[in-house]
């Protein structure tokens, strides 16, 4: 087993997640928190899942950025035909991943088939994937396939990972060990039977109902806060004469509101009664405000640290990067007409 302090040791100033880490994390089953017992994962309640999660970006940001999008790519298993999922995933290794853009075309085929083309940007954990999953258009004789109101229609696909070009192009200032990649996909023959709708499921459980913009919300914010706490923690080593309590106490107090959404979530779904659109409306302003409030508090408490804390070979410079890169995630940014920027 390896302890978090090995694994911050393995991953400070590292560009790729070790060998030695990953070997743990299949080990342990982390990808498979979501997925189904059924199909040999562990079968995670929300709550349950989310407190790990928090723990592992609280030990490294890109361990848990990797771990909170590849684990979510493997939820896809409860999207999946029973006997594809349980053949994907009798496999201890199994590793989804991919791009929540739709970067390509599906062209249909006459065999039930369909022949993949294009590039996805953004696929987290990339160099450890087992299987790429990406979004596409569904096109017949070169044409858009479109809805009875006239949506172009869209698919999501399983691509064995022998299939896809990956483009090591990540070069942003943070997150630099998840592997987040591009990769491009040339006249790849996929059946229907490896692809899948979001809300269509072939699993018979409460996290099915979770709407996956609460889903998205939730697992993202538990790791900002993690990040947040490991930041924290290495500052007070740095500065042990300033008084950061009220951050620590602010972090433990979002952690146990996130949480308790999800039990909330999960006992109120459990009485078969809906999540409303005004509650996820709420749910995710909760999370915009508080991405904007702990942004803020790291920087702050960023600029009382002094100029040991510019070191890039420093633990507190990594996770400051990695937390404004993961910051920069479209989920929870403002536009700039809700940004007012005078001083």
């Amino acid at each position: 087993m390896l302890s978090s302090k090995k694994i911050r040791k393995e991953l400070q100033g590292s560009s790729v997640i070790s060998d030695r880490v990953i070997q743990y994390i299949h080990e342990e089953g982390f990808l498979k928190i979501w997925v189904p017992e059924k199909y040999g994962g562990l079968g995670y309640r929300f709550e349950e899942g989310l407190k790990a999660l928090f723990a592992w970006a609280e030990t490294d940001g890109s361990f848990g950025w990797m771990l909170t999008l590849c684990a979510g790519a493997n939820y896809f298993s409860r999207n999946m035909k029973p006997e594809v999922a349980a053949l994907l995933f009798s496999h201890a290794e199994t590793c989804f991943g991919g791009s929540g853009m739709v970067g390509g075309t599906a062209e249909k085929q006459s065999d039930n088939t369909y022949l993949i083309n294009g590039i996805w940007n953004f696929a987290t954990g990339a160099p450890h994937l087992t299987h790429f999953t990406l979004n596409a258009k569904i096109t017949e004789n070169g044409k858009p396939i479109t809805d009875k109101d006239g949506n172009e229609m869209i698919r999501s696909f399983i691509i064995p990972k022998g299939q896809a070009e990956i483009i090591p192009n990540w070069k942003s200032m943070g997150m630099k060990a998840t592997g987040t990649y591009s990769f491009t996909i040339k006249n790849v023959a996929v059946s229907e039977e490896f692809s899948f709708i979001y809300d269509t499921f072939f699993t018979n459980d409460i996290l099915d109902s979770i709407p996956f913009r609460v889903f998205a919300d939730l697992t993202l914010l538990v790791n900002y806060l993690g990040m947040a706490s490991h930041f924290i923690e290495e500052a007070v080593l740095l500065r042990p004469e300033i008084n950061f309590k009220n951050f620590t106490e602010s972090v433990e107090k979002h952690l146990k509101k996130v949480l308790n959404i999800a039990r909330e979530v999960e006992d109120r779904l459990g009485d078969h009664k809906e999540i409303s659109e005004d509650q996820q409306n709420e749910i995710h302003q909760y999370g915009v405000d508080l991405v904007q409030q702990l942004s803020h508090q790291v920087l702050a408490v960023y600029t009382q640290l002094g100029i040991r804390a510019t070191d890039r070979n420093s633990a507190i410079y990594q996770i400051f990067c990695d937390y404004f890169t993961a910051a920069m995630h479209a989920n929870f940014r403002l536009s700039a007409d809700e940004q007012n920027f005078s001083f």
